[in-house]
């Protein structure tokens, strides 16, 4: 039986749907948005709606923007001879963080994981592919989390790319196996980066 009123208890329900939160989490920052100032309320829905209807995948590299080509793909001060391939938006983040890495990006948004129903064709693996036609890329890092389908995945990737004669490396383990990326500190995602190896 519930005994909040029906629009906070569908507050509620939706803060419960994101990851790591909880039912208590959930009821905590439900009543924490009624207590705020109805503007900063209403901002903070506001807020939520345009990232949904302004951002989308940038036509290149697929990482989140609002325009066409992210900042990223767009800059000239990048080395595009160079292309690091992570699962999600989150890990262009990460790699941005350390300030280390000069290149491109592109967003897989996912990995191939059998178990859950994903195969490659549900990933941008062709539009990766689509990048690589007109030569200027000279090696592809491959940066997928250390797990059983970061690795299937950046093996499937090599061996499409292997035989354009780029050079495929993999991220040095640095990194703890299992983990995320984006929960990586700087100074550990700086030396898997240098310490990367070819595939």
């Amino acid at each position: 039986m519930a005994y909040n009123a029906a629009p906070l208890e569908r507050l509620i329900e939706q803060f419960a749907r994101l990851p790591g939160i909880g039912r208590k989490g959930a009821t905590r920052l439900a009543y924490q948005v009624l207590a705020m100032p109805r503007s900063q309320a209403l901002d903070f829905a506001k807020a939520i709606e345009d990232a949904h209807t302004k951002i989308h995948r940038c036509s290149v590299c697929q990482n989140f923007t609002e325009n066409d080509m992210c900042t990223i793909c767009t800059g000239d001060t990048r080395d595009k001879s160079m292309i690091c391939v992570v699962e999600n938006p989150r890990d262009v983040t990460a790699f941005e963080r350390t300030r280390d890495y000069k290149g491109l990006y592109h967003v897989l948004h996912g990995l191939i994981s059998p178990m859950d129903g994903i195969g490659a064709e549900q990933l941008c693996i062709k539009e990766l592919l689509a990048r690589l036609n007109d030569g200027s890329v000279k090696e592809i890092i491959m940066a997928t989390n250390p797990t059983v389908e970061g690795e299937a995945t950046a093996m499937y990737i090599a061996k499409l790319v292997k035989p354009l004669d780029i050079k495929v490396t993999r991220l040095a383990y640095g990194l703890p196996v299992g983990s995320n990326l984006e929960y990586a500190d700087e100074v550990t995602l700086g030396r898997s980066l240098a310490n990367r190896s070819e595939l």
